[in-house]
């Protein structure tokens, strides 16, 4: 899931040498400025011809973005897999952002499909993924959608508590098969990241315990309607150093030894999860780490964990999802107001963001929490460009707004913009492929916008938007007594 993102002063000083900039370690790599008008482009589609066409807010996805990242982020993990001896499966991890186009994609590039619902599930099978290569998270599955995956044929389902070892068994004996298992367990790494999003620490609520692990296996082994093919572990999300990895990894595989014996054959596989950060931020685009680099530190944390504990070297599995859509994606706002709002001196000094300056310009948009919530639940920062046209206006602090009725309601808690933003203009946030449609909500009764995806010099709808009159339409309104 989510996370907050540190902002610091090389963010801002390198917003400031041009507050025009479009950083393309940030922005879709497809995105620049036009020569002529200076209007962004995503995809050779101009922002205002996007919002002219299909509204404001509005979310872009670089269709051929996310695929050439899919393609990296697969290829380099399967590259390194082959030089250690293995085979790596590939998930996209569906809760950073599913629809059934995007879900298209992935299966074209080569990913497996991992949801945790089921209706991701659901969205999975629309878009003609195969079964097999599905993998069925949740810590919290009803027998329904067991059922339903098991009877889809779901290649994989992870057990996430002792209760759905009985559940998986039973239904996949009510389906004569035999059901392909991982077990979750919690590694006792702590990622750095968010609280909310460090999921392999001991007092959460995602797996079990790692030394619960032979208990468990020996109870999923009774099972003849169970095939046990290894272990799964999530850190966290929004990792951009591998030593947490490396870490997991190594108690992982420490534990493997005795279930092995406990089978009485190697255990097969290891799913080490996802979680690799992405940059925001310009301030961030240095430290992100290259795809390249995680797939060979992975590679041989692996295989010298593998060694250590005289296990064969398993499969491996990985579930990115934020690291191959987040980049993809951006967010169109339309200004609705601006207004500038004193700095007290001592607070301005406690920010070194706010470089001591004494006022901050709120620009509100027509936008905000409903459709990225992400800001309000984890101080995630984000980076905003003017997108219908460039300033030589000195650059001004400020502070992204939406228009919901809470004070935290902020879409980027500080960026440098020209000083003449104004009601009308067109902003660009970038990064908003990942946690952002997927989290979106009707707060204030605010319909959620469409996602287009842009490919060529072309946009298209692949998610709809919502009409007043749609939610309107689910309340139930009494019928008056005759």
């Amino acid at each position: 899931m989510p996370e907050p993102q540190q902002r610091d002063e090389t963010a801002t000083v390198d917003a400031r040498i041009d507050a025009n900039a479009i950083d393309r370690r940030v922005f879709p790599p497809s995105s620049r400025r036009g020569s002529s008008c200076e209007q962004l482009k995503i995809a050779e589609v101009r922002a205002t011809e996007l919002t002219a066409k299909h509204g404001s807010p509005l979310y872009v996805i670089d269709e051929g973005a996310a695929r050439e990242r899919a393609r990296e982020v697969r290829e380099a993990l399967q590259r390194e897999a082959r030089r250690i001896g293995t085979e790596a499966t590939v998930y996209y991890a569906g809760k950073a952002f599913l629809c059934v186009e995007v879900a298209r994609w992935m299966d074209e590039e080569g990913l497996a499909v991992d949801v945790a619902s089921g209706g991701e599930l659901a969205v999975a099978l629309a878009a003609g993924v195969d079964p097999a290569c599905i993998g069925f998270h949740g810590n919290n599955k009803s027998e329904r959608e067991i059922a339903r995956a098991v009877e889809a044929g779901v290649g994989t389902i992870i057990i996430d508590s002792e209760i759905e070892t009985e559940r998986i068994a039973s239904a996949a004996r009510a389906a004569g098969r035999r059901q392909r298992v991982r077990l979750r367990v919690n590694s006792g790494v702590h990622a750095s990241t968010h609280d909310f999003l460090a999921t392999s620490h001991e007092d959460q609520k995602f797996g079990q315990p790692l030394d619960e692990a032979p208990r468990l296996v020996e109870a999923i082994l009774a099972h003849e309607s169970l095939e046990f093919v290894g272990l799964h572990c999530h850190i966290g999300s929004q990792i951009f150093a591998t030593d947490g990895f490396r870490e997991s990894a190594r108690r992982l595989l420490g534990a493997y030894p005795e279930l092995q014996r406990i089978a009485g054959a190697p255990i097969p596989e290891l799913n080490l999860g996802g979680g690799f950060g992405i940059a925001y931020t310009s301030a961030q685009a240095d430290e992100a780490p290259a795809v390249a680099d995680i797939a060979r530190e992975l590679a041989d944390i692996v295989a010298e964990s593998a060694r250590e504990f005289g296990v064969a070297v398993p499969k491996l599995a990985f579930e990115p999802g934020r690291s191959i859509i987040g980049q993809a994606g951006v967010t169109l706002y339309t200004v609705g107001t601006t207004k500038s709002v004193a700095l007290a001196g001592s607070d301005a000094a406690a920010d070194p963001d706010d470089l001591g300056r004494a006022a901050r310009l709120y620009v509100s948009v027509d936008g905000g929490m409903s459709d990225n919530a992400r800001p309000a639940l984890y101080g995630a920062d984000y980076q905003v460009r003017i997108a219908n046209r460039a300033s030589d206006a000195e650059p001004a602090l400020v502070r992204v707004v939406g228009k919901h009725c809470e004070s935290g309601d902020i879409v980027v808690q500080r960026d440098l913009l020209p000083g003449d933003v104004r009601p009308g203009d067109t902003l660009a946030v970038a990064a908003t492929g990942a946690y952002c449609w997927s989290l979106a909500s009707n707060y204030n009764y605010v319909p959620r916008p469409p996602v287009v995806a842009v490919r060529d010099g072309a946009s298209r709808v692949i998610v709809r938007g919502e009409t007043e009159d749609e939610l309107l339409a689910k309340s139930v309104i009494p019928t008056p007594a005759p």
